[in-house]
């Protein structure tokens, strides 16, 4: 789908999705958590490009002694992290707060929050934003990629289309000698 000229914004609450997708869980547990991130980053990137949506992934750093930092993967797509001490909740309900405004004005098409907690759902629902569950996201990524490959992915004839290409060449030979009238 073409990018829009009203952009949609879609955050995502990126410890919550880990924690609820079951192939991030895995990587998470076998790998650790850095490439858990990775794995989702990539996964949301194509999705992002997809659909068309300006997305920020959001991680907390509530426990770790770090600044909050900004990544900016592609055009479509950028990774938070929180301040020391902040949440990935506070700070994607900050953003719909900040982006309510433009909302009403029609400078941004619609807000969409990725995240299986029930509390911020409600709340950023009072913002006006829209939510998506983790597994929905994951229903949606996984749609996406199947598209993506339908849709880009060169369609090759198959060579079995003909009854002479699905049968062994010793009997091709036959049928062409019967052909000829041998």
């Amino acid at each position: 789908m073409p990018p829009s000229i009203i952009p949609s914004i879609l955050l995502v609450d990126g410890y919550n999705i880990i924690g609820a997708w079951p192939c991030l869980k895995t990587t998470r547990d076998d790998a650790g958590l850095e490439a858990a991130r990775g794995e989702l980053v990539e996964a949301i990137t194509n999705y992002s490009a997809f659909q068309g949506y300006e997305t920020q992934i959001v991680f907390d750093a509530q426990y770790q002694n770090t600044a909050s930092k900004r990544e900016t993967i592609t055009d479509f797509l950028t990774v938070h992290y929180t301040d020391f001490g902040q949440t990935a909740d506070t700070y994607i309900e900050k953003a719909c707060a900040g982006l309510r405004h433009q909302i009403a004005q029609c400078l941004i098409y619609r807000v969409i929050v990725a995240t299986s907690d029930r509390a911020q759902q409600l709340m950023v629902q009072g913002y006006g934003a829209e939510w998506l569950s983790a597994q929905q996201l994951c229903g949606e990524v996984d749609s996406t990629v199947c598209q993506m490959r339908h849709r880009y992915q060169p369609h090759k004839q198959s060579k079995r289309r003909f009854l002479a290409n699905a049968i062994d060449a010793n009997s091709r030979q036959k049928l062409a000698q019967l052909r000829m009238g041998l």
